[in-house]
């Protein structure tokens, strides 16, 4: 007989969660204002996802304005403002963040693996968020029923 790939306790989570993936690059090619980020903000906090997943690259190393040192500000500024933007964002929709660098991101170190995002003026009470359990099954196929 085949052993099931999961246990079956875990094919039927008690409830249901929602994830809300995105991609950087969070700017436009003929700025660096954040007005992509924002319209994500706003979708974060309508539909107030339980968890919030975004993949850098947040102050792409290949833009344009980047390259030519364009910016107002230092990179690490600019990133620091990004960074604190998402987390207010995201806050009163009480979602769980998780932030994943790239290797574009102009403040970041570019190795592999990479290192979290260092950000030492997080508050406490960002940092300590609890990490919720989350159980993936593969779905159900009509042989499986």
């Amino acid at each position: 007989p085949k052993t099931p790939l999961f246990p079956p306790k875990l094919l039927f989570p008690p409830e249901q969660r929602m994830v809300l993936v995105a991609c950087g690059p969070f700017t436009p090619s003929d700025g660096i204002a954040f007005e992509p980020l924002s319209d994500l903000l706003e979708v974060v906090a309508r539909d107030r996802p339980d968890v919030c997943i975004l993949f850098g690259p947040f102050l792409d190393a290949k833009h344009e304005q980047v390259e030519s040192c364009q910016i107002l500000g230092s990179f690490s500024d600019v990133f620091r403002l990004c960074l604190r933007t998402i987390i207010e964002g995201t806050r009163s929709a009480g979602s769980q963040l998780v932030l994943v660098p790239s290797l574009r991101d102009v403040s970041h170190d570019f190795v592999y693996p990479q290192p979290p995002f260092p950000f030492p003026d997080l508050p406490k009470e960002d940092r300590e968020v609890p990490t919720p359990e989350f159980h993936f099954s593969p779905p159900k196929t009509s042989s499986q029923e």
